[in-house]
């Protein structure tokens, strides 16, 4: 995909990042296509479908969170955030080996791998990470979660927010992206915190 082309529309011109558009083959058995394409009904017929939405952060007016007292961010290790993943999903996994293998991106900083240390219990309760693509000055969201008993108290938003302060002199805007019906709601904490532009994408495997 050309830089200038996915720079006009980064949500709708790929359900990917721009780095990711341009090094992953998509399987045969699969279909990517945008909510508006006019071959989606038809392709329902023959597929899976999981819906994904795409959403753009322009990073305006940002600003780094304040962490109450007794909690500090760190960097965690694969072994650390493979497990903190684990006890945040139902089903979703990232095994150390596929952490190790996002060291070796091209688009890979040790400054945008993040979690949150309480500082008494010594235990994780939010963790994210983000990559930056140089070459267009793309911010990307990965992983973000928090732990089940620290739901619904801000964590996610200050784990969005310092990452995305972390990314300001980086990049120009950031996207992120995630399943529609998942049951933690993602898209709405993005909402929150300033993403908006969304698309829908589908992602249709074979039956």
């Amino acid at each position: 995909m050309e830089k200038d082309f996915y720079l006009q529309d980064p949500c709708g011109a790929s359900s990917l990042p721009f780095w990711k558009t341009n090094s992953i083959t998509i399987p045969d058995d699969m279909l990517i296509l945008r909510e508006d394409d006019p071959r989606l009904q038809l392709a329902c017929q023959i597929y899976v479908d999981t819906k994904y939405f795409k959403l753009i952060h322009r990073l305006r007016d940002t600003h780094p969170p304040c962490l109450p007292d007794g909690f500090r961010f760190i960097r965690p290790s694969e072994k650390d955030l493979s497990r903190h993943i684990a006890s945040c999903y139902d089903a979703e996994r990232a095994s150390e080996d596929e952490l190790f293998a996002y060291g070796q991106h091209p688009t890979y900083s040790p400054d945008l791998w993040l979690a949150i240390l309480n500082e008494t219990t010594g235990e994780i309760i939010a963790s994210g990470i983000a990559e930056q693509d140089a070459t267009i000055r793309e911010g990307v969201l990965e992983w973000i979660q928090v732990s089940p008993a620290y739901r619904r108290r801000g964590w996610g938003r200050i784990i969005v927010y310092e990452l995305l302060w972390r990314l300001t002199d980086q990049a120009d805007f950031v996207t992120v992206s995630g399943k529609v019906n998942e049951r933690t709601a993602p898209r709405a904490l993005y909402e929150r915190c300033g993403f908006g532009e969304a698309v829908i994408w589908h992602v249709l495997k074979k039956r």
